[in-house]
């Protein structure tokens, strides 16, 4: 019990505006996934032989980066689907090719220039980019529960492929 309670609250600060972590360097977000790897020795301290990325699927819990992307995407859904909040859904715009293209029915966003990592790191470049890497079959769920769960397996099955 105090394992779980310990892990929601250390999760949370974890979660906690982690989108604005998109596309930082590999040796910041190195230290995001240290802090969830320690917290995985804490929650299966019997487990401790396992490695970290074992220990993370046990749990069924993503890798920071996927997290991010997971929040990223999930919140590019709920916008999409509900116009709302108008600030962040005036910066989304669907992507209309100029002539017929495959593209055309991948329900793919714009995603503008940015000419700094800086600026990629903006929900208006991030959002897009996270949205437009997701399949259709992802993009096309009828619900939030549908497409989160999805999404999830989704990522998942990226984790154990790499």
């Amino acid at each position: 019990m105090a394992a779980s309670l310990g892990a929601s609250f250390v999760q949370s600060r974890l979660d906690y505006a982690n989108s604005i972590m998109y596309g930082i360097s590999a040796s910041n977000m190195h230290k995001l996934q240290s802090a969830q790897n320690s917290l995985t020795c804490v929650v299966l301290p019997s487990l401790r032989h396992l490695s970290a990325s074992e220990r993370l699927s046990y749990l069924h819990w993503l890798p920071s980066n996927y997290r991010i992307q997971f929040k990223i995407a999930t919140l590019t859904y709920k916008t999409l689907a509900t116009c709302q909040p108008s600030y962040l859904y005036s910066l989304l715009q669907v992507y209309h090719p100029s002539r017929a293209l495959h593209s055309s029915t991948q329900q793919l966003l714009h995603v503008p220039y940015m000419s700094t990592d800086f600026g990629r790191r903006a929900f208006s470049y991030s959002s897009p980019a996270t949205w437009n890497s997701l399949p259709i079959s992802i993009k096309n769920c009828s619900s939030l529960y549908s497409f989160k769960r999805h999404l999830k397996s989704y990522f998942i099955a990226q984790v154990t492929n790499n």
